[in-house]
């Protein structure tokens, strides 16, 4: 009798200082996207106390709820136990481990903007998203 191999799904992390906005964005949609396809986590160098309002209401435009979470803070486990670590913006506070895909997103930061300046960063995670759940989990 022959054994089906079990595949581990991947797991992906996003990065940025605060936590509070583009990392949160993108987890909201991977999560959205690939549902439990994907493990997803997030995490900031530099935890804010809240998740940005206005990148919750932008989220909220797509029918993404990410109001309940929390910035976390970024630990070495968390990075360790992930197949793909994406940073935003975090510059060299992120930790890096050889065997680990890395990929830095290049985004506005949200913080302190309007909701009018805020909808094309979240435009821009979501195309980045769907790129990686294509990649990482295409549909069967």
């Amino acid at each position: 009798m022959r054994r089906r191999a079990t595949v581990s799904k991947p797991s992906v992390l996003f990065v940025c200082i605060h936590n509070a906005g583009r990392s949160q964005m993108a987890a909201g949609y991977l999560q959205h996207l690939a549902g439990d396809r994907i493990d997803v986590l997030s995490a900031g160098s530099a935890p804010a106390a809240s998740i940005n309002p206005v990148a919750v209401a932008a989220m909220a435009e797509e029918g993404i709820d990410i109001a309940a979470e929390q910035p976390k803070i970024l630990t070495t486990d968390a990075v360790k136990g992930s197949d793909v670590v994406i940073t935003m913006g975090c510059g060299d506070t992120c930790p890096f481990y050889p065997g680990k895909r890395y990929e830095d997103w290049v985004l506005d930061d949200p913080a302190g903007q309007g909701i009018d300046a805020v909808r094309p960063i979240r435009d821009e995670i979501r195309r980045r998203v769907e790129a990686l759940v294509a990649e990482l989990a295409p549909a069967v």
